[in-house]
């Protein structure tokens, strides 16, 4: 084939009963290939339809092979030129229908509406002859052009054809109606279908627009027509236009949409262009919805059989299992894990039990084994408030443990973000407790939680919390720089401790209530473990519904709360940090709870 060699493009279809259609593929497709053709074939037991481009000797030696098949004698193609060849590849495919529309009872094959020539309707349309012309074609061809006047079906695809035809008004149904379509095809579907929705006078448009641009031009005619190859339009003199087609949405493009400062190629138009805060949006939906989906019912509310490590540490050197277990998770009670060696459930690393009284090494590792484990129900109304490809920022609510601990493995935030976002596993580069709600920072790998993590143990990270207290303390703006104690205690919390760890947490009253209670704005300068917390029980105001640091400085008995409990008022409002890729500071605030609102 040489440059100055002119493509035919041939489009045809018949409705003929065909058998054999495997056969019938294999041969056509080595026919075509072996010709050098390109397009599409569909073949179904009720007939033929095809897209074909190629040497003109070629494409009518194809044509002469498919009329020698029994129904196809009378295959009428109609013919157009390009420059190039419009198809990718050859296709020969076996369709249910030729022409997708899902409707029993309708076979063009036995019967088909009047047809009506392109010539006779230009001649009423010359006339002013009062008809309808109905557009059976999708809303995305009808873009392009149409003919004038036409009542256009309105749909996205052929198959919510019946839905249109049931919209149109009843008085219509005496009336003169011409439907049409590219070629003809639907309209062997569409005009009976509307004859036996009780429509008197139906004409098909024989061939179609294509015919009709071939024989009668572009009188009555609007635009262009849509054409399912390549070229995406002709005029009515059958040329390719300058319209092109979205890569994206499929939507065919004119030459001013093209000129359209949101036409990028293959990658948006005027019609499916997308503002960054629209794609965030969307893609915010789309993590809530999967996030519903993991935790719906919730992952540890299924019953489960599950093994918890434990790695002897030096202090249980040659300590039996049971000591061992109690040294490291005490909360739990030596009694407990006594009765738990004495079931078998605490095993080496093997998962053969061992007794009570088994001596342990330093460095070696035994399994705790709890069978049909289900664990606490948790609050997952977990909320995207910003993601990109390096950081993620959430809104945790509570209760939700955000790791593996206690009574909770599966029920967790961790669990969760790994479910939603595999294959990627957000990194936590600083936690918030089971029972506060509020802002979170996460990153989407370790590189960047490498470059986010040391912004907090520098204290570059500027935090704020509300929280609701006990009591109105004194003085508008107070510091409090009790050291915390370094040993976890009872429940694994902190306490005040001379000589603990610094610790530095400013505050400002934002309103003090007739309740008593008063709303308080938390900064906290150094991050150790409960210090807001522990150091507004230290105050004499701890936190209302904290169940761990009680009034009178009394410590409870409860960790994380039930899903039932009142909640814990506190709350991470505000999160400053340094973008990791654009080094900008970038704030973020997490919409205040209920109980934070001023009165």
């Amino acid at each position: 084939m040489t440059a100055t060699d002119s493509i035919t493009n041939i489009s045809c279809y018949k409705f003929a009963p065909l058998s054999g259609l495997k056969e019938m593929r294999a041969r056509l497709l080595a026919v075509c290939k072996e010709r050098g053709l390109k397009g599409t074939i569909l073949l179904s037991e009720e007939g033929i339809n095809m897209f074909i481009a190629g040497l003109r000797d070629d494409v009518d030696a194809l044509v002469d092979d498919l009329r020698r098949i029994p129904g196809l004698e009378g295959l009428k193609p109609k013919y157009s030129l390009s420059a190039e060849q419009p198809f990718r590849r050859m296709l020969v495919r076996i369709k249910k229908e030729i022409i997708a529309f899902g409707v029993e009872g309708i076979d063009p094959a036995k019967y088909t509406s009047p047809r009506l020539e392109p010539k006779v309707l230009k001649q009423w349309l010359d006339e002013g002859r009062p008809v309808i012309l109905y557009d059976t074609r999708n809303d995305y061809e009808v873009k392009l052009g149409t003919f004038k006047g036409a009542v256009v079906a309105g749909i996205d695809h052929f198959r919510e054809f019946p839905d249109a035809v049931a919209k149109l008004p009843p008085e219509l149904k005496k009336a003169e109606i011409v439907s049409f379509c590219t070629g003809g095809i639907r309209c062997e579907k569409a005009a009976p279908f509307m004859e036996r929705a009780g429509f008197e006078h139906v004409w098909q448009l024989e061939g179609g627009i294509l015919k009709y641009f071939e024989e009668c031009g572009g009188a009555h005619y609007d635009g262009e027509c849509f054409v399912f190859d390549q070229r995406v339009g002709v005029d009515p003199a059958l040329s390719e236009t300058d319209s092109a087609q979205c890569f994206v949405c499929q939507t065919p493009l004119t030459a001013e949409d093209q000129a359209d400062a949101r036409y990028v190629a293959h990658v948006s138009c005027p019609y499916c262009f997308k503002t960054t805060e629209q794609q965030q949006r969307e893609q915010i939906d789309q993590r809530h919805a999967a996030i519903r989906a993991a935790t719906t019912p919730l992952p540890g509310s299924v019953p489960y059989d599950h093994e918890r490590p434990l790695h002897i540490p030096a202090a249980c050197d040659r300590k039996t299992v049971v000591d061992a277990f109690d040294h490291v998770m005490p909360h739990i009670g030596r009694e407990v894990w006594l009765q738990t060696a004495q079931n078998g459930r605490l095993t080496d690393k093997d998962g053969k039990p061992v007794a009570a009284d088994h001596l342990v090494r330093a460095g070696e590792h035994y399994l705790h084994h709890t069978p049909a484990l289900r664990e606490p129900d948790v609050n997952a109304d977990i909320r995207v408030l910003f993601e990109d490809e390096a950081i993620l920022v959430l809104n945790k609510p509570a209760p939700l443990p955000v790791h593996v601990g206690g009574r909770f493995n599966r029920n967790t935030l961790q669990y969760i973000l790994d479910l939603v976002w595999h294959p990627l596993r957000p990194r936590t580069v600083h936690r918030l407790d089971a029972n506060t709600t509020g802002v979170m920072l996460l990153c989407k790998t370790q590189h960047f939680a490498r470059l986010v993590q040391p912004q907090f143990e520098r204290g570059e990270v500027e935090k704020r919390y509300l929280a609701r207290v006990q009591g109105h303390p004194e003085q508008d703006s107070f510091i409090c720089d009790a050291p915390l104690s370094t040993e976890a205690g009872k429940l694994g919390g902190r306490t005040v401790a001379e000589d603990g760890q610094e610790a530095k947490t400013e505050f400002r009253v934002l309103q003090r209530d007739a309740d008593g209670t008063a709303l308080v704005e938390a900064r906290p300068i150094t991050g150790r473990t409960n210090q807001i917390r522990i150091h507004l029980w230290h105050l004499g105001h701890p936190i209302v519904g904290d169940a761990a640091y009680l009034p009178g400085g009394q410590v409870g008995e409860t960790q994380t709360l039930a899903i039932t409990d009142p909640p814990l008022c506190l709350h991470a409002w505000r999160l400053a940090f340094t973008h990791p890729l654009t080094k900008q500071r970038v704030v973020f605030e997490a919409e205040r709870p209920g109980w934070a609102h001023a009165s």
